[in-house]
């Protein structure tokens, strides 16, 4: 027969179990603030990439002066015979030279087009950050408003991918006709991590969406390997304002309009005779 002593040896190993456990929480509390740290300086080269500058200031380029001096560049496409003007805020990797290359079809299309570059982009000065994202696209705003007359019911507001979050902020502090966002994140950090993993999350546009007021059109490819068209189905959702959707079938993040053909302009035409 077996003799039981009565003795528990979970007892004795207890406390050093704990403290293993202890240690693990320890050392994964600091490679969780490591990845943290890192995640935020890593996102700022990935959310503001500089480009090959791809234009001269010229003639056709004007230049803005921000609060604090800086100068913003600027283009206008004007269209006498348009209804609206696109403020156009543009993808993170672009300028106001490679935007030039296809801007011109919206102007074709019956609209005028302004646009800026964000700083350190093209020839703008500076360095861009969330918050002078916001500050400039305000300032475009402002310019469009006072020095070329257009009233606040004759702009949309358009916001291509990066430009989705000036464009999601400025349409809840401004009054507009209508706010587009194409190929648009519900927040820069979870283009790559899908779900929220760190602090410090920048362009949180799933939160704010719900605020509008205004009109919103909705643009997306479905095989955007860019900003996946998750985003666009989320963002779309959560807008409670009058709302409308362009999901494009095999539609990429970069040419989406070319891809779509005659049914993008159709739908962005009605989308702006809606207003």
């Amino acid at each position: 027969m077996a003799h039981y002593s009565g003795r528990n040896p979970d007892k004795s190993t207890m406390p050093e179990v704990l403290a293993v456990f202890g240690r693990v929480l320890i050392l994964l509390g600091i490679a969780y603030a490591l990845l943290a740290g890192g995640a935020h300086f890593l996102a700022l080269s990935m959310i503001f990439p500089r480009p090959p500058v791809k234009y001269e200031l010229g003639p056709d380029y004007l230049q803005l002066t921000a609060p604090d001096g800086v100068k913003i560049a600027a283009r206008h496409w004007a269209n006498p015979k348009a209804k609206y003007t696109l403020l156009y805020l543009h993808g993170n990797y672009e300028d106001l030279g490679s935007v030039g290359e296809y801007l011109p079809q919206f102007v074709t299309a019956g609209y005028a087009v302004f646009a800026i570059d964000y700083r350190r982009y093209g020839r703008s000065e500076g360095t861009p950050t969330e918050a002078t994202l916001y500050a400039d696209s305000r300032l475009a705003y402002d310019y469009l408003r006072t020095k070329l007359g257009v009233p606040a019911d004759r702009i949309v507001i358009f916001g291509y991918s990066l430009g989705a979050g000036p464009g999601v902020e400025l349409a809840r502090q401004v009054p507009a006709a209508g706010l587009v966002i194409q190929g648009a994140f519900v927040s820069a950090y979870r283009v790559l991590t899908k779900i929220p993993l760190f602090p410090g999350d920048k362009f949180m546009n799933l939160a704010k969406v719900p605020e509008l007021k205004l009109p919103v059109f909705v643009i997306h490819g479905t095989a955007d390997n860019t900003v996946p068209f998750w985003h666009g189905e989320k963002l779309y959702a959560a807008i409670t304002a009058r709302k409308q959707k362009l999901f494009v079938e095999g539609g990429p993040h970069a040419g989406l309009g070319d891809f779509t053909g005659p049914r993008y302009w159709d739908e962005f035409r009605k989308f702006t005779d809606s207003l």
